[in-house]
């Protein structure tokens, strides 16, 4: 694991956007059985899921968290330096997302750029931004950044999919970071992260067609039924459900401890701990392998799913939005596709209540 430690870098603000249209379990009709639905939705803890039409991608979600969040912090859209959009469902695979906002947000020119990842990645795009902007020199202004992240994962679900289609919901999110020269010397306020790597796990979070090595564009000569089907199949989501638990139970302990560690704090100097929202029985086995107390461990799984990147954001604007008044200590984990995972601990606060808002 990889640990860092930044100063002088505060999180302003969070907003959250989900797809107004919303679909339960029961209306998939993918388990007829009303005992063994409930029994999965035991399980998983998602009842429902906002769920984005065809026409609505991950960048409008974003966009409408972006434009909600900017107005609201009054921050001029040219003063913003970095831009950073954190999805596995971007728009084009050239140019990258990031470089569309930037026009379609109406930001003066800044550093844009795309990060592919989604259970992970959250802690990532915030690392990185923080990173960067310490770096910038901006005249008369403090440097700022914002953070896009979210996923339609649900438009790369295999049709009759019961491992992927109850569990995966949509959502795009917007935060704002900004350096502050007063932060740099408060101890409390510096950003301690532990980050990892483990690639012998790629194949157990997978689309695997679509890029260079399974191309969806055909040779001269067209594909057959066959290979179409095939390509078809490869070009929706893979989850090893055991091999993510298996790999989940074996690191994230250890990432919890990392980040404690790190920092140098335990759960009593610690107001919350957010990790990704992968499903509840996992989560709830990590709280109680790690030693974490259940009211420092918030769910919002049951209307929204796992969400990928956007889910810890997700997860503060429905369960903690009324918290910032005050400074808040959080930490923020995020483990899975790669195999990848995150950890960062950080004081927020205080900032605007964090809000969620629904795209028609």
């Amino acid at each position: 694991m990889t640990e860092a430690i930044l100063k002088g870098v505060s999180l302003r603000g969070i907003r959250a956007c989900v797809p107004a249209q919303t679909r339960t379990l029961a209306e998939e009709n993918l388990i007829p059985d009303e005992a063994e639905r409930e029994r999965l939705i035991g399980t998983i803890g998602v009842r429902s899921r906002h769920i984005a039409r065809p026409d609505i991608l991950t960048s409008d979600l974003c966009q409408k968290a972006a434009d909600g969040l900017l107005d609201e912090l009054g921050w001029a859209r040219d003063s913003i330096d970095v831009l950073i959009m954190v999805t596995q469902s971007a728009d084009f695979v050239i140019p990258s997302t990031a470089c569309a906002l930037q026009a379609r947000l109406g930001l003066g020119s800044c550093l844009a750029f795309d990060i592919n990842l989604g259970c992970s990645g959250y802690a990532y795009g915030l690392w990185t931004a923080a990173s960067l902007m310490q770096t910038l020199k901006v005249s008369g202004r403090p440097a700022r950044a914002l953070v896009l992240a979210g996923d339609v994962s649900t438009s790369k679900l295999l049709e009759g999919d019961r491992s992927t289609i109850p569990l995966f919901g949509d959502a795009g999110s917007a935060t704002a970071l900004e350096i502050d020269p007063q932060a740099d010397d408060m101890p409390n306020s510096h950003w301690y992260g532990v980050f990892g790597t483990d690639g012998s796990g790629a194949a157990h979070i997978m689309v695997e067609a679509g890029g260079l090595k399974h191309p969806l564009l055909p040779p001269k000569e067209p594909h057959s039924p066959e290979k179409l089907e095939e390509l078809y199949r490869k070009s929706r989501l893979h989850l090893n459900g055991t091999e993510v638990f298996n790999f989940t139970l074996k690191n994230v302990p250890g990432l919890v401890k990392a980040i404690f560690e790190t920092s140098g704090t335990t759960i009593e100097d610690v107001d919350y701990v957010l990790f990704h929202q992968a499903n509840v029985f996992m989560l709830n086995h990590l709280r109680k392998k790690s030693g974490l107390p259940e009211d420092k461990v918030p769910v919002a799984m049951e209307t929204f799913g796992n969400t990928s990147s956007a889910s810890i954001p997700l997860t503060i604007a429905a369960k903690l939005s009324q918290i910032f008044d005050k400074p808040q200590s959080l930490i923020m984990m995020g483990f899975g596709v790669g195999w990848s995972w995150s950890a960062i601990k950080l004081t927020v606060g205080p900032m605007p209540a964090p809000q969620i808002v629904e795209l028609a």
